[in-house]
């Protein structure tokens, strides 16, 4: 009889490593990770929706809602492939209560990094389309930097939203279940990184290799979104240095806000690999 997967989840900020860890952790053939946000998160919250109110909200126990909302997960990546599965979504930090009762030994990676370079690197991948029909932002508040930029702060943008449920997370009651890790670690010492996950994780030893990295094939995704690229990750794992196209008023507003490298993140209890 095939036995259902370990799980663990990765989420975080965009443009912060999720798919070069990924990539990385797909190369230990016990581990199944897309670095690509999966439909699992939002089809159990979803189901929990259903579940928990409207006129079918008594037909169910507690117990049969928790064996349907780890079917969600265990169909979708299938019990055959048993072994490690890593989803990834920036839902997961929502949702540390069930992942708590659903997968006690679980943890929940969010990958995070300066957020100067994640909203330059947002802005870049935007402008780089001469006809700006990236879908990550409205079409609307394409039209100048500023329209771009206040959208992606806001709370619905890509960047606001995770910045916000991640920073709620790391300071709520379920922090213990976080492991952050930092994008400049990862993209100079990768394999020191893969040790910290190893060992926090209690994943299998594998024999990484930062120097041929396999771009996952997520060209169809980023294609419906309007912003080619948004899931590519380069063959060699190095850490870029460019110019910052941000203006200087944003950069002032976003300077100083990773949390996690300052002295007092590491009472909080979530893990942290910078």
């Amino acid at each position: 009889m095939p036995v259902a997967p370990s799980v663990h989840f990765i989420s975080g900020l965009p443009r912060a490593g999720s798919t070069l860890l990924a990539a990385l952790l797909s190369q230990n053939q016990a581990i199944t990770a897309h670095g690509r946000t999966s439909p699992v998160a939002p089809m159990m919250i979803r189901l929990s929706s259903m579940m928990a109110e409207g006129e079918h909200a008594t037909d169910f126990t507690d117990g049969q809602r928790e064996a349907l909302l780890r079917g969600v997960l265990e169909t979708y990546y299938g019990p055959e492939r048993g072994g490690i599965v890593l989803d990834t979504s920036r839902e997961w930090c929502t949702r540390l209560a069930l992942i708590e009762r659903l997968y006690p030994a679980a943890k929940v990676i969010c990958c995070v990094r300066d957020p100067v370079w994640i909203v330059d690197s947002l802005e870049r991948l935007i402008v780089r389309d001469p006809i700006l029909s990236s879908r990550l932002v409205p079409i609307g508040q394409r039209g100048t930097q500023h329209d771009r930029l206040e959208y992606l702060l806001s709370r619905e943008g890509v960047f606001g939203y995770a910045w916000r449920v991640l920073t709620e997370a790391f300071h709520g009651p379920f922090a213990h279940r976080l492991v952050l890790v930092d994008y400049q670690k990862l993209a100079t010492d990768p394999l020191s990184v893969l040790a910290s996950l190893t060992r926090c994780l209690g994943l299998p030893p594998c024999a990484y290799d930062p120097m041929n990295v396999v771009n996952p094939d997520a060209a169809s995704f980023d294609r419906a979104l309007g912003t080619p690229g948004l899931h590519t990750v380069r063959p060699v794992v190095t850490l870029q240095s460019r110019n910052c196209i941000l203006p200087p008023d944003v950069i002032s507003r976003l300077q100083g806000g990773m949390f996690w490298r300052k002295p007092q993140a590491t009472g909080q209890g979530a893990r942290i690999i910078a």
